[in-house]
C-alpha cells in the first residue's frame, strides 16, 4: 500500500495515529490461518482445533512478552482499547464482586459509591472519558479533571491536590496523547495514586504504537491497547490487568467458554483469562496480532523508535518554518504526532487539499472534544508518523502546506 500512487502523487500516509498499515507477515498470517488452519478453539479435541488453540495461546504469550506482563493469563483479548476500558468500567462500575468460586484479590475492588472520585485528564480520548462518566452517573461518583500546562503536559500539582482528598478511587490516564503527542509520566502518577489508595487505568493505544511498554515498571493496575495501531488487524486488542484485580471483577459478557459449570439453578464462572472471553473470539485476528508484535519488536530492535523521534524533530522544524502555522503540544516528551492549524484555514480544507497531493492526514476533534475546548479550537490537522515513514515524506508535507498557505494568502 505504501507504494501506491493517488493520481499523479505517491501516497504519503501520515494517519498512523488512527490506524497503522499492515506488514506482509501479518497479512500472510491471516491468509494462512483461514486457508489452512481454521477451527474453533479451546473446546475441540480434533487436530485442527488443538492447533488453532495452541496458536491462539502462543499469541497471548507474545502479548505478555510485549508488555512484560507477569504471566500470560493477565492479558485479555478484546476488540480494542475501547472495549477494554468499557470492560473494566462496566464490571467494576456495576458494583458487584466476582462469584465466590474465584479469588477476589483480598477485596481490592470494592464498588464505587456516592462521593468517590474518578480522576481523568484534559487530554483523554473519548473512550477513556465516557465509560467513566457512565460509572459516575450510575454510582454517584464524581469526575475530576487534571488540567494542562501551556505546553500540553499535565498539571501534576493539581493531581496531587485531588489525591489529597482521600476520596479518589481511580486515576484513568492516557500514556500518550493522540492529539498532542504528550507522553505522560505514568510511573509518577501511579506511585502518587497508590499512595492515596487509588488504582490506575492506562490507555496505551498510542504508547504501544510508538515505544516499548513495561507494565510492571509503569506501576499500572490496568493497561489497554489496540491491535490496529501496532500494525495488527482491526477488531482486536488487549486488556492487561494485575491478576488479583481481574479475578475480582465479575464477567463482562456471558456465554460459552467462560463458564465452569452451568445449571438452571446457577452458573459458576472460570478464572482469567477465559472469564472475559465469552463466545468464539477473533481467532485469526488475535493470532495475527501476535505476528504484528513480533514484527514491531524486531523493527524497534533495529532502531524504529529512534527513527520516529528523528521524524518528529524534522517535521516539527519543517512545519514551524511555515508562516502562520501553529503546533499544539510542545511537551518535552512526545510521540511522533503533530497537531496544527495553518493560519485561519479550516482544518478540513487543509486536509482535503493535502489529500489532493496524496498526503493522508486526520482532521477534526480526534475524539478529544474536551481537549479541543481546552485548546480553544474546534479541531486541528494531525500528522502522525510511523517507523515506515521517511524524511522525504516530511518534506512533501511541508511543501504541500506551503502551497496551501499561498492559495489562501
Amino acid at each position: 500500500i505504501l507504494a501506491r500512487r493517488l493520481g499523479k502523487n505517491p501516497l504519503t500516509y501520515l494517519d498512523n495515529g488512527a490506524s497503522a498499515q499492515k506488514p506482509l507477515a501479518v497479512i500472510e498470517t491471516l491468509d494462512r490461518y483461514y486457508r489452512e488452519q481454521h477451527a474453533n478453539i479451546h473446546r475441540g479435541v480434533h487436530q485442527l482445533s488443538e492447533a488453532a488453540t495452541a496458536a491462539y495461546e502462543r499469541a497471548r504469550e507474545r502479548v505478555a512478552a510485549f508488555l512484560n506482563a507477569a504471566e500470560p493469563r493477565e492479558c485479555i483479548f478484546t476488540r480494542g482499547t475501547t472495549e477494554a476500558v468499557n470492560l473494566v468500567a462496566s464490571t467494576w462500575g456495576a458494583g458487584t464482586a466476582a462469584d465466590s468460586g474465584v479469588a477476589t484479590g483480598g477485596g481490592e475492588l470494592p464498588p464505587f459509591r456516592a462521593g468517590d472520585e474518578i480522576v481523568l485528564t484534559a487530554l483523554e480520548h473519548h473512550a477513556n472519558i465516557v465509560p467513566w462518566q457512565q460509572v459516575a452517573e450510575r454510582t454517584g461518583a464524581v469526575i475530576r479533571v487534571v488540567p494542562l500546562a501551556p505546553d500540553g503536559s499535565l498539571r501534576l500539582d493539581e493531581l496531587a491536590h485531588f489525591l489529597a482528598s482521600g476520596r479518589v478511587r481511580l486515576v484513568a490516564v492516557a500514556h500518550a496523547s493522540n492529539v498532542l503527542g504528550t507522553v505522560n509520566p505514568v510511573r509518577e502518577i501511579a506511585d502518587a495514586a497508590h499512595a492515596a489508595g487509588a488504582l490506575v487505568f492506562v490507555d496505551g493505544a498510542q504508547s504501544a504504537a510508538h515505544f516499548d511498554v513495561d507494565v510492571r515498571a509503569l506501576g499500572a493496575d490496568f493497561f489497554a491497547f489496540s491491535s490496529h495501531k501496532v500494525c495488527g488487524p482491526t477488531g482486536t486488542g488487549v486488556l492487561w490487568g494485575r491478576a488479583a484485580l481481574l479475578n475480582a471483577l465479575p464477567p463482562y459478557q456471558f456465554g460459552g467458554d467462560m463458564i465452569k459449570v452451568v445449571d438452571f439453578a446457577g452458573t459458576t464462572f472460570r478464572e482469567i483469562p477465559e472469564r472475559f472471553e465469552a463466545g468464539t473470539p477473533n481467532i485469526a485476528g488475535n493470532i495475527a496480532l501476535g505476528a504484528a508484535l513480533d514484527y514491531v519488536r524486531s523493527a524497534r530492535a533495529a532502531g524504529a523508535t529512534a527513527h520516529e523521534e528523528d521524524l518528529l524533530r524534522h517535521a516539527t522544524e519543517r512545519l514551524l518554518a511555515i508562516p502562520g502555522l501553529r503546533i499544539f503540544g510542545t511537551a518535552p516528551a512526545k510521540v511522533a504526532v503533530i497537531s496544527f492549524l495553518l493560519g485561519d484555514i479550516h482544518p478540513t480544507d487543509v486536509g482535503m487539499l493535502l489529500d489532493a497531493d496524496g498526503i493522508a492526514v486526520r482532521t477534526g476533534h480526534h475524539c478529544a472534544m474536551p481537549l479541543m475546548k481546552t485548546l480553544g479550537v474546534a479541531g486541528t490537522v494531525r500528522a502522525s508518523f510511523a517507523f515506515y515513514n521517511t524524511h522525504e515524506e516530511v518534506e512533501r508535507l511541508g511543501a504541500s502546506l506551503e502551497r496551501i498557505r499561498k492559495m489562501f494568502a
